[in-house]
């Protein structure tokens, strides 16, 4: 476990493996991978390009299954697809012909939520994510992170135990991205929510984790885990802040070149 707390989630020797079309070989993706991550952190999952952190993603999901090794969710095994797991990607994921709030109040309505209580806290997950009176949009009539922040109240609206985040930020511009960086640590802080945050940038993991899990290449295991004690709000100009950016790229280099 990292911090000793209460694992909130555990991987135990997660192996998954496919089999390629055209040449029938076995193609490995995560190799033993042992992880423990405590309630109510924000973790931060780096690692090569390629080497498997969105597949872990959704085998955590239930998106797909491992092929060996165990997924523990509050030490029930996770079987398949749940609201206990929210998921958001890096593509945005909104129905276009749904507005702001149904598009928020859709996951409510598939657990039996509807009407005015689903509305109701459709509009309390609005007023965190800062879209109060946003209602009534479209999505072609938002934002970038606007969009972003729909899919995130979409997904809190349902209190999932666990938030999995993979790449969120990915397409936004810089400013944009910073931003929405700031107001998921401001979200977290307010929620205590449990988050699994995958990032191909050592900066924005830096910025927003407090563990930090190196994965190796594929097929993936964790070969480092970073503790990240700078304290909020984070300045990335701080001598802190650059000398773990430096020590995640020195290991992130290691892997790629060794």
């Amino acid at each position: 476990m990292i911090d000793g707390g209460e694992p909130a989630l555990e991987l135990r020797s997660l192996e998954k493996s496919y089999i390629e079309k055209k040449t029938g070989r076995e193609l490995k993706v995560l190799d033993g991978l042992d992880l423990a991550v405590a309630r109510g952190r924000l973790t931060c999952v780096v690692g090569p390009t390629g080497c498997g952190k969105t597949t872990l993603l959704r085998v955590i999901g239930g998106l797909e299954m491992p092929t060996s090794g165990d997924v523990l969710l509050d030490g029930h095994p996770v079987s398949g697809p749940g609201p206990d797991r929210g998921i958001v990607f890096q593509e945005y994921a909104l129905f276009p012909w749904r507005t702001v709030l149904r598009n928020v109040t859709f996951g409510l309505n598939m657990k039996g939520v509807r009407g005015k209580e689903a509305a109701a806290v459709a509009d309390r997950y609005l007023e965190k994510v800062g879209l109060t009176g946003c209602d009534n949009l479209y999505p072609r009539e938002l934002s970038g992170g606007m969009k972003q922040r729909v899919a995130i109240a979409r997904t809190l609206a349902v209190e999932p135990r666990i938030l999995l985040m993979d790449e969120p930020f990915a397409s936004l511009d810089a400013q944009t991205r910073n931003g929405m960086q700031e107001f998921l640590v401001g979200l977290w802080l307010e929620t205590g929510a449990t988050i699994v945050f995958v990032t191909h940038s050592v900066d924005e993991a830096v910025f927003l984790g407090q563990d930090i899990i190196g994965l190796s290449r594929r097929p993936a295991r964790v070969v480092e885990r970073f503790k990240n004690t700078i304290p909020y709000p984070r300045r990335r100009t701080d001598q802190a802040f650059t000398s773990l950016r430096a020590r995640v790229l020195e290991y992130l280099t290691r892997e790629m070149t060794e």
